[in-house]
């Protein structure tokens, strides 16, 4: 499969992140847009590490090549759990404490 779909397709759900992190006031649903922006880089990196991969491939049988990107893309997985965990127990916090997950009212917050 040609590099130009996983592109096109990261490209996308990075746009609809985007748009959902501008648009939205839940801030359970920005945290949702935000994470999949994330998704969306991680795709590109496995994709362009499987090209890289796949070249290098052609010429030394034994090579490990493009492998760096997949393990960098672990390890953003990982760092994005732990986000996952203290993200959404700041939202849980601040449900608890202003009874809303609306991210207007917490500019009223600071005055």
């Amino acid at each position: 499969m040609p590099v130009n779909y996983y592109i096109f397709l990261s490209a996308a759900l990075f746009c609809i992140g985007i748009m959902g992190v501008l648009t939205r006031r839940n801030a359970i649903v920005i945290f949702m847009c935000v994470e999949l922006m994330l998704n969306a880089v991680n795709l590109l990196l496995v994709a362009f590490s499987k090209m890289h991969h796949l070249r290098a491939l052609a010429t030394d049988a034994q090579t490990t090549v493009g492998t760096d990107a997949q393990l960098f893309v672990f390890f953003i997985m990982v760092v994005a759990a732990a986000e996952v965990s203290v993200g959404l127990a700041i939202i849980v916090m601040m449900y608890r404490n202003i009874h809303s997950v609306d991210v207007n009212f917490l500019n009223r917050l600071k005055h």
